[in-house]
């Protein structure tokens, strides 16, 4: 099997084009080879397959060999991967999600190669059982859920996955360990969900640190901006246009007023490529 390793501001990925369709035993196969010590080494598996209602299709497979709906920073990754690899001409794309259906891209390039992707990342899902957490509100603004005797206030938004977004004094010197597993597994998200910790610096610029349900603490998280974004508009602590800083960089995050979606633009990178 063929692989590139890629990142987007250091959420990495082994991404792998060429079949048709996932191979049996895909979940394991993705244990194995994200493993950091005796594989590659990645946040999750990534395969371009053939679409019927978009220019490609995008499968994400975590790192503990749960599939996941979407990923903001694999499809990216996807997008620069089928321009720089000759796949396509064209520099409008779209590309096939499982859970936020097909979303349109815009390449930005520097001497032929993808440079900065834009995606539009669609409407965001604001009603708490949809997202869903076990909350019937609409939006889920300011919910307590509380672990060990700790209470968090949260923001529940999905981008075609689940978010929770927690406000905290310091998100870069947050303990993600110590809380994200447990919050991740709260039995109000019956799906589990992505942990964010933002902090508000202003109205344009917030610091956020996440830990991504079936992948832990990650470098980045595409959806997890955009989720971030759409907290803060709706708890009245940003404007509709804000960088979200994460521990690998930083994304240019844009909901849009006329037309509800929300536009996240950043980098994304070729590590190696490789065969195993």
């Amino acid at each position: 099997m063929e692989f590139t390793k890629m990142h987007g501001l250091g959420n990495d990925f082994i991404v792998v084009a060429g079949e048709q369709a996932l191979p049996a035993g895909v979940d394991e196969l993705a244990i194995k080879l994200c493993n950091r010590f005796f594989g590659i080494g990645a946040d999750g598996l990534v395969y371009i397959l053939p679409s019927e209602v978009a220019d490609f299709k995008m499968r994400i497979i975590n790192s503990d060999g749960s599939e996941a709906e979407q990923c903001g920073n694999a499809i990216r990754c996807v997008s620069k991967y089928v321009y720089d690899n000759g796949l396509t001409t064209k520099t409008s794309l779209t590309i096939e999600t499982l859970g936020a259906g097909v979303q349109p891209v815009e390449l930005e390039l520097a001497d032929g190669k993808v440079s900065r992707v834009t995606v539009d990342m669609g409407q965001p899902i604001l009603n708490g059982l949809d997202v869903p957490t076990t909350i019937d509100a609409n939006p889920v603004l300011g919910h307590t859920v509380t672990v060990d005797g700790r209470d968090f206030k949260f923001t529940a938004v999905s981008m075609g996955n689940p978010h929770c977004v927690i406000y905290v004094d310091d998100a870069v010197g947050f303990d993600l360990a110590a809380w994200g597993p447990k919050l991740e597994k709260h039995p109000l998200f019956p799906r589990k969900i992505n942990v964010e910790f933002a902090t508000v610096n202003t109205r344009d610029h917030v610091d956020m640190r996440v830990w991504e349900r079936g992948a832990g603490p990650t470098l980045a998280c595409g959806t997890g901006a955009c989720a971030t974004l759409v907290s803060s508009v709706l708890n009245g602590l940003t404007g509709r246009k804000a960088t979200i800083s994460l521990a690998g960089g930083d994304l240019l995050i844009d909901w849009n007023e006329e037309n509800n979606r929300v536009y996240m633009t950043g980098p994304a990178a070729f590590v190696f490529t490789g065969t195993i």
